[in-house]
């Protein structure tokens, strides 16, 4: 019966792609869904790793929206020319008809939709953006999240989070392209180190959870 009532959060990421041959955000992912914290004792967390294809997308969020009942959706995926934290406002109306997906297959299409012109995620965004902030990482708004897997995502969760049994909140973060070795900074290069990005995840992971809570 407790576990019935613990609040649920699906934390997503994406796999390699082509020119990412190693996606931060899979084990980011893994290490926000085992954290054990006391703000998470009545939480269940989840995570997933998404192929870099539409039809991955669409077929595995449905499915994971049935099993996992969610009720907030944290979702990161990567921009590899970006230096710092990218927490997405909105989805754009659009799909990228020169880029491929990871197994080689191109959209015929250039629009996700036929009505709209693009899809808001919500004032939680700005309390995501303050709690990352406040790790020290270097971390802002965005209002363009590309015309890729990112933004497809993006527009589906907010379609998701927009349904009577869908999540109660949904958020998009990219993170930048970080070195696989913790020892990067200490080496005196410059940048966002994996361990960085972790603690800026679970400050976000707590927002949401508040989030979801506030319905």
């Amino acid at each position: 019966m407790a576990a019935m009532n613990k609040l649920r959060i699906l934390i997503t990421g994406f796999g390699p792609f082509p020119g990412a041959p190693w996606n931060p955000t899979q084990p980011l992912v893994e290490r926000l869904v085992k954290l054990r914290r006391p703000a998470f004792v009545d939480v269940e967390l989840s995570g997933h790793i998404f192929p870099v294809t539409y039809s991955a997308v669409d077929g595995q969020l449905s499915e994971l929206l049935v099993s996992k009942r969610p009720d907030a959706l944290l979702m990161f995926g990567l921009a590899g020319r970006t230096r710092h934290v990218r927490i997405e406002t909105r989805a754009r109306n659009v799909i990228s008809t020169r880029w491929p997906a990871a197994d080689g297959s191109y959209e015929d299409s250039n629009v996700i939709a036929k009505a709209r012109d693009a899809l808001t995620f919500g004032p939680h965004t700005r309390m995501l953006l303050r709690r990352a902030c406040m790790t020290g990482i270097d971390a802002r708004l965005s209002r363009n999240a590309g015309s890729y897997l990112c933004n497809y995502l993006s527009w589906r969760g907010i379609e998701a989070a927009r349904q009577p049994d869908g999540p109660r909140v949904s958020a998009f973060v990219h993170v930048p392209l970080v070195p696989r070795e913790t020892t990067y900074r200490s080496m005196g290069a410059r940048g966002i180190t994996l361990e960085e990005l972790v603690d800026a995840g679970e400050a976000m992971l707590m927002e949401m959870v508040k989030a979801a809570r506030r319905g």
